[in-house]
């Protein structure tokens, strides 16, 4: 399926900030297109009983259950930019008893509305091509996060990315060795890193084999 110019200019927005009717049908390709990765960021959490589980840009967050079957015992906080993505996010709450205590809150991308040393687990996937201020974000994980807590920034490579044709001026777009720059100089360092491949549809519908990291950060000892 061919987009014109500005469908692929409406579709680069709505990946930054999903909003309205758009951002919903938006998000449902999201969480279909990028499940593969985002479970796969879930499994690298290791989440054990009474961890507090903090996910940034979660979509419409259709990818809950899954979370929540690591434990029966975790707290969740997700947070977004887009109120459009919080409210269908919220849907699962009304429409399923969970156990677990779970909240979903709005911020400006920029500073967490979290306590110091709070968060046991961070996760989150394909939204650091967004991040504003990369340098600073990262010392505000690195200011939540609990001394043995963990962080997973997941990403699709940048030779991958470049491909894309609604890739634009909104994308920063990394590779390993971008994401080790901007890593050491911050409080956090990488631990470990994953390097996977899939096959996925693209959000224009081509069928295409996507190179995937997922950066596992610790507090620096």
């Amino acid at each position: 399926m061919e987009l014109t110019k500005e469908e692929l200019q409406e579709l680069e927005n709505q990946l930054s900030c999903p909003t309205g009717h758009k951002g919903i049908e938006t998000a449902t390709l999201m969480n279909n297109t990028n499940i593969g990765m985002t479970t796969s960021s879930i499994d690298a959490l290791h989440i054990s009983d009474s961890n507090v589980v903090l996910e940034l840009g979660h979509g419409n967050c259709g990818h809950l259950d899954y979370l929540l079957n690591k434990s029966a015992k975790l707290s969740y906080i997700g947070l977004e930019i887009s109120e459009t993505m919080k409210l269908e996010a919220e849907k699962q709450l009304i429409e399923k008893n969970f156990s677990s205590e779970i909240s979903f809150k709005l911020y400006d991308g920029k500073k967490l509305p979290i306590e110091d040393n709070s968060i046991d687990r961070i996760f989150t996937v394909n939204t650091l091509y967004f991040w504003e201020n990369p340098e600073e974000f990262l010392e505000e994980i690195s200011r939540v996060l609990t001394e043995n807590g963990i962080c997973i920034v997941t990403f699709a490579q940048k030779d991958f990315m470049q491909k894309l044709p609604f890739v634009g001026n909104k994308f920063k777009l990394y590779n390993t060795t971008d994401l080790e720059l901007l890593v050491k100089n911050s409080s956090l360092r990488i631990n470990q890193l994953l390097h996977k491949t899939e096959n996925v549809e693209t959000k224009t519908g081509t069928s295409v084999e996507r190179d995937f990291t997922i950066a596992i950060l610790k507090h620096k000892s």
